[in-house]
């Protein structure tokens, strides 16, 4: 029986490994905002999401994987939120060339919002010594797995190596027009809704074309 003086022991709520590692990717993701790649620590990182180090070491294994799944989470957590909202809510857009466009404009506007981080990405990985590539990227991984579906939907086909590799280069597309826009674009050359407007007219042709080509092909081969 407790004594009237005495303190009360509370417990903390044991902490499960996915909100551990949500807590981290948050703080990971803060934390390299602010003090960039090279400034940031595993130990502040770590302490701004309240676990320890070592958790955070058991979750990831190295600061190079923790800093590029900060940048990529936020991606797929985007892209599920819009398939979500113009998927589920909005059917009857699918087949529409709208839906790409608001796909691929969101796109722009996430990886701008996010260039700072994504340029340091690209600069650390040139030098990255832990062999890890973007290809093994969880996040970036389950975002192209999630436009190659949606891809393959709005299309009436089959997920396909083909939808696989579109949703790629359509990213590739994008993200090297937004992070080599002073390289690519001289100042005056064009307004940023024309170099906008431009991306989405390259990506969604390009697709559609390739598409086509194929239809012509299956139908080719069906009339033989």
């Amino acid at each position: 029986m407790r004594r009237a003086n005495q303190p009360v022991i509370t417990r903390k709520k044991r902490r499960s490994s996915e909100e551990i590692i949500d807590r981290l990717l948050q703080a990971a993701e803060q934390e390299f905002e602010k003090s960039g790649y090279v400034g940031a620590t595993t130990a502040a990182i770590a302490r701004q999401a309240e676990v320890t180090e070592a958790q955070l070491f058991r979750c990831f294994n190295s600061k190079a994987e923790l800093f590029r799944e900060a940048i990529f989470k936020p991606l797929d957590r985007h892209f599920a939120e819009f398939n979500s909202r113009h998927l589920t809510a909005a059917p009857g857009m699918r087949n529409d060339r709208q839906l790409a466009m608001l796909y691929i404009s969101e796109l722009q506007q996430f990886i701008t919002e996010h260039a700072g981080m994504l340029m340091s990405m690209v600069v650390s990985q040139a030098y990255a010594s832990d062999g890890a590539g973007l290809a093994e990227i969880g996040s970036l991984r389950a975002y192209f797995d999630r436009g190659a579906a949606m891809l393959s939907l709005a299309t009436n086909q089959r997920a396909t190596k083909e939808s696989r590799l579109l949703v790629r280069v359509s990213f590739a597309a994008v993200l090297a027009n937004i992070l080599f826009k002073d390289w690519l674009f001289p100042k005056g050359m064009a307004r940023q809704e024309e170099i906008s407007e431009s991306i989405i007219d390259f990506v969604i042709d390009g697709i559609n074309s390739k598409l086509h080509l194929n239809d012509r092909i299956a139908n080719a081969a069906e009339g033989a």
